[in-house]
């Protein structure tokens, strides 16, 4: 399984509206591509020293091949959205992880 992990940190000022986009659009639409099976989203607890609240989202895929349709198909669409409603009020940075075993 592969983990495509999307780490965001987002603006105090815009906060509750990327919360509400997140939840409520944005990761249904991503797991409504048919390229994952499921999604993740988790506060991360460190205090970043330039403010913020950070966040990761890890959506779980069958394979690498299948992550690359998501970087091709989709993935363009859904980052242009992301800017354009939040601009540099959010900075995001991705990691993909393969799941080795789960205990």
């Amino acid at each position: 399984m592969i983990l495509y992990n999307v780490t965001t940190n987002i603006h105090e000022s815009v906060h509750d509206q990327w919360m509400i986009w997140m939840q409520y659009k944005h990761i249904p639409e991503i797991l409504a591509t048919g390229k994952f099976s499921s999604a993740r989203m988790v506060r991360v607890l460190i205090e970043e020293e330039m403010g913020g609240v950070t966040y990761s989202v890890q959506y779980a895929t069958d394979s690498k091949e299948t992550l690359e349709k998501y970087y091709q198909e989709d993935a363009p669409a859904f980052r242009e959205e992301g800017l354009k409603l939040f601009g540099d009020k959010m900075l995001a940075f991705r990691t993909e992880l393969e799941l080795i075993a789960d205990y």
